[in-house]
């Protein structure tokens, strides 16, 4: 199905994580069909508040800084191969991309047309998880990597747009992490897999050279706060036992193996070898 967003001169997979200074997330994904899909669960004040949870971002020549620059250039040595193939797809945060993502790590096909209330939940879920990391964007406004080494991206059309989005927290973190976190709830059996994906997908911002590693783990932080509130949020919960009883009624029908998954495991198994 072809996407189509209501701020057509922000790029399109930048809204979710809230790049290109937008305040808050009023611009609402369409379908092809120009059916609006439901906003977020929280939204404004119910968001958790980021300037509380998260400290400020490491000190120009302290340690933390020293070791978010040495994650940049361990990432930046290789701008191409199957890893660096893989973080620009996880950048891709489009309607239904971010639940599909973890298809193989869950074990199941996650999609549109397989899991609709999944899908749904998990977009919803993600608006709110990609704003909460807003408020401390705007705060400190953090230079990404590819500003400071002058090196590539693995999104280099997204770069314009990105140089006026805070580097500091992820937001593509929280919404990968946070993401992890509720399939986890939704796959028990499968949550060591899929929070090491969402682990993985933070990752790949560090290895697309347009996050340091502090932002990656701030946003986790504020993903776990965020996820705990959603939990507490009653429309939340009601979707999130329609797709506990959506994936019940066709996890047989639908076990995500094959060449696909095992080439996924591999990028990832020599990845987390290689740092």
């Amino acid at each position: 199905m072809r996407v189509n967003y209501a701020l057509a001169a922000v790029p399109a997979l930048l809204l979710a994580c809230g790049c290109a200074r937008l305040d808050h997330y009023s611009a609402v994904p369409l379908t092809s069909t120009g059916a609006a899909q439901k906003g977020p669960y929280l939204g404004g004040t119910a968001l958790p508040n980021g300037l509380v949870l998260v400290p400020a971002p490491p000190t120009p020549g302290s340690p933390a800084e020293l070791f978010d620059r040495a994650g940049a250039d361990q990432a930046t040595r290789t701008p191409s191969g199957p890893r660096w193939e893989l973080a620009a797809k996880d950048a891709n945060l489009a309607p239904g991309r971010a639940a599909a993502t973890f298809s193989c790590a869950a074990g199941v096909a996650i999609s549109k047309e397989r899991t609709p209330v999944l899908v749904q939940m998990i977009d919803r879920s993600s608006q709110d998880l990609g704003a909460a990391t807003l408020e401390v964007k705007k705060h400190y406004r953090r230079p990404r990597p590819f500003m400071v080494n002058g090196k590539t991206t693995c999104t280099p059309t997204w770069e314009r747009a990105l140089r006026h989005d805070g580097s500091y927290p992820s937001g593509h973190s929280a919404i990968g992490f946070g993401v992890s976190l509720i399939l986890a709830e939704v796959f028990p059996d499968r949550a060591a897999q899929i929070v090491a994906r969402g682990r993985a997908f933070g990752d790949s911002r560090r290895i697309c050279n347009v996050h340091w590693l502090s932002d990656i783990e701030e946003g986790r932080a504020m993903a776990a706060a965020t996820v705990m509130r959603l939990n507490a949020d009653q429309a939340f919960q009601a979707d999130l036992k329609a797709a506990l009883a959506e994936v019940a009624s066709i996890s047989n029908q639908s076990t995500v193996t094959g060449p696909d998954c095992a080439e996924e495991s591999r990028i990832l198994s020599q990845a987390s070898g290689a740092k």
